[in-house]
């Protein structure tokens, strides 16, 4: 009796444990999320923008206490995005664009929203819409607004924030000026006289500066190259901006590809430039297009920009004569997110260098170094994850998105040496968010058939041993520029989203490996541009197929019940680990992945990011999933919004009807109006919840 009632203790304690470890997807993903972390300058305020469930909202903060407020109290899942958080200069308005910029409708509304500008009033808290539009730039003097509207660029003065807006005045104003390119990079000079821009012309691109008092525009040395990212000399009378060579006949450009980037000074007056660096080796265009401010001149007159001529994107000073070069964030590891000191003298940083601990690899921390050069010194350390840092102030206080394994990015304090560190917001979760039965997934490391080695992370459920034999399940981030880590995701709502689908599943009992397979960033120049990747041979799916056979060495997975799910390009490596390894990949789950590159090509253009030009197709197709869809016989799920300007929804049309006629079991989850990276809440609970059941379906057979 004592031996069959331990017996039936033992088993009630474990079905308690297991109740205790499980909860429901909701529960998950309750936890708010925080994006667009801005500060106040002079003014000691700092604002940003919460994603809840599908709510989103501004919040704002100030010294001395620094206690978060909402300043907007929008309660909908509508699919409206909110961005371009910029103070006035004074730190009493916080100005803001809400909608969404091609006009997507995920609600199936009868009259979809536009894109609009709003106005926030910090001290009686009002919310007033300016104009329909998007782009805001507050001059330096405070005195006017420059946004987009239909292509060209339109001036409102902002003392009519501080009584009420005449929008139909603001809705008849004409344009600025008008250009027949793309206007992009607008950039207030220092004395808030003129305003430079880049005019994108399809196989060129000019810089030019508009005069305000004159009513003329000066284009700074125009040539027959790509001119980009203006940024003002402190006194208003130059301008640094980057070039790069111009497009040949029948030339198109690659993510791939390796270009000539140089650093050119013009001035304004007379629009004459000069190259001030030509860096040693064509390090492609890359550095200078993710960063979000690539090309700063300071106050102390140095440059600072990205590069990665050395392999690794890291930030550069220079002078603007072209002398006194230096690399401000050494070591073999890339820079992301930067700012200025207040004084700007320093650069404050997040990457994922490291000195002690190697899987910071795929983590960020966050770092200072001096203008003038030295070594780099950590503000941060340890499991977190750390980016987005603003300075607050003249005080040296630093705000930064803080996030981890098992919450979110929320918005935390630090002061100027890296002491005082504290979390802010949220101050609160709902009670069952399962913080505590989050698993803290660990780094590997394995090689691929070529012998290119490969990172990863591995969420091992609680309850794992060599008795049991768990399910398992790879995921492939999008991108492929992309790299998931250790923690929550700090790049939008997307990837945060989907490293949570990680731990849910994990909560459910599968071991899961997500792999930052080659052609991702995080791991050096070379590792992203990896030969014959994409439609040139789909080199890094030996990658997906080294995760699968990494997973069936470890002696707590079933090899025989390993699933593949992921979206965008992890959706196009889904895919081809189902049609060429359906023996390996037991099932799989395909969110608007690629499915076939030639197709791809010919309806994007010739360009479609990966130069698929007419003597590639042949190439292309067979690196495709459709090449070898006669070899596919795993189940899948496919997942995708009809409303995708990324990935052509036709490509899960063809591929479904392609498995219908050879007879493979599919199923489909269709989310009418959603576009590539799905606005609505509500659309990513659907699908998710699909994906996790049809795992469960398809992978329920155990092999023991």
């Amino acid at each position: 009796m004592k031996i069959l009632l331990a017996v039936v203790l033992g088993i009630w304690s474990l079905l308690g444990a297991t109740r205790a470890e499980c909860f429901e997807l909701d529960q998950l993903l309750k936890a708010p999320m925080t994006t667009e972390l801005v500060a106040a300058g002079d003014a000691e305020r700092i604002a940003w923008v919460t994603y809840e469930q599908g709510r989103r909202n501004v919040w704002f903060a100030e010294a001395p206490n620094f206690v978060p407020k909402p300043l907007t109290a929008f309660d909908q899942d509508d699919g409206q995005r909110i961005g371009g958080l910029q103070f006035s200069p004074d730190g009493e308005f916080l100005f803001y664009e809400q909608g969404n910029a091609e006009a997507a409708n995920p609600s199936s509304l009868a009259a979809p929203p536009e894109q609009v500008i709003r106005v926030i009033e910090l001290a009686s808290g009002r919310d007033q819409k300016i104009a329909a539009g998007q782009g805001v730039r507050v001059s330096p003097d405070g005195q006017h607004l420059l946004f987009m509207r239909s292509g060209s660029p339109v001036l409102f003065e902002i003392d009519a924030a501080r009584s009420s807006i005449d929008r139909d005045d603001i809705a008849q104003r004409e344009p600025l000026f008008r250009d027949r390119g793309t206007i992009q990079d607008l950039a207030w000079a220092p004395d808030s006289r003129r305003i430079a821009f880049t005019s994108f012309r399809d196989d060129h691109s000019f810089v030019g500066v508009y005069d305000l008092g004159r009513g003329e525009i000066t284009w700074l040395s125009p040539g027959v190259d790509f001119d980009s990212d203006p940024a003002w000399s402190p006194d208003s009378s130059r301008i640094a901006f980057f070039r790069t060579p111009g497009l040949t006949k029948d030339e198109t450009r690659s993510v791939i590809e390796s270009r000539d980037v140089s650093l050119w000074v013009a001035d304004i007056k007379n629009g004459d430039g000069v190259p001030v660096w030509i860096p040693p080796v064509a390090n492609g265009f890359f550095a200078q297009d993710y960063p979000q401010n690539p090309l700063r001149w300071t106050v102390t007159n140095r440059i600072v920009f990205y590069s990665e001529h050395e392999n690794w994107v890291h930030v550069y000073a220079i002078d603007p004569d072209g002398s006194g070069l230096v690399d401000l964030t050494t070591g073999a590891c890339e820079a992301e997110h930067s700012t200025l000191s207040h004084d700007e003298s320093e650069l404050i940083f997040s990457s994922n260098c490291s000195r002690k601990d190697a899987a910071d690899k795929d983590r960020r921390h966050l770092w200072r170094t001096a203008l003038a050069g030295g070594q780099p010194t950590p503000l941060t350390s340890g499991r977190s994850i750390e980016t987005d840092p603003v300075v607050i102030g003249s005080g040296g206080l630093i705000a930064f998105r803080d996030a981890g394994a098992r919450y979110p990015a929320g918005i935390a304090l630090l002061g100027s040496n890296g002491e005082e560190r504290r979390k802010i917001f949220p101050t609160q979760i709902a009670d069952d968010y399962p913080a505590q039965r989050l698993v803290e997934p660990v780094a590997i490391v394995f090689d691929a058939a070529d012998g290119v080695q490969v990172h990863g992370q591995l969420f091992r459920p609680a309850k794992t041993g060599p008795s049991k034999k768990h399910k398992a399940v790879i995921f492939m981030h999008g991108g492929p520029i992309r790299q998931m880590l250790l923690g929550y995701h700090y790049f939008g709502e997307y990837y945060a989203l989907t490293y949570a689908m990680n731990q849910y599943l994990a909560s459910k009992g599968y071991v899961v490996l997500s792999v930052n397979y080659r052609s991702g960033i995080g791991y050096g120049r070379q590792f992203r541009l990896a030969d014959n990747q994409g439609p040139r041979g789909a080199s890094e799916y030996q990658d997906i197929v080294a995760a699968g056979e990494y997973l069936q060495s470890l002696n707590f997975v079933d090899a025989n019940r390993i699933g593949l799910w992921g979206g965008s390009y992890g959706g196009y490596l889904t895919a081809m680990g189902l049609a060429r390894d359906s023996d390996l990949f037991a099932a799989g789950v395909d969110l608007h992945g690629v499915h076939d590159w030639s197709w791809r090509g010919r309806d994007f253009g010739n360009d479609g990011w990966w130069s698929i030009t007419d003597d590639l197709y042949p190439l292309a197709y067979q690196s495709s999933p459709v090449a070898t869809v006669d070899s596919w016989t795993s189940p899948v799920l496919f997942i995708h919004g009809d409303d995708d300007r990324n990935v052509m929804f036709g490509q899960t049309i063809d591929m479904v009807q392609r498995l219908r006629q050879a007879g493979v079991h599919n199923e489909v989850l269709v989310f009418p109006n959603e576009v590539h990276s799905f606005l609505r809440y509500e659309n990513w609970l659907r699908a998710f919840d699909a994906t996790e059941h049809f795992l469960s379906r398809n992978l329920s057979q155990s092999s023991q």
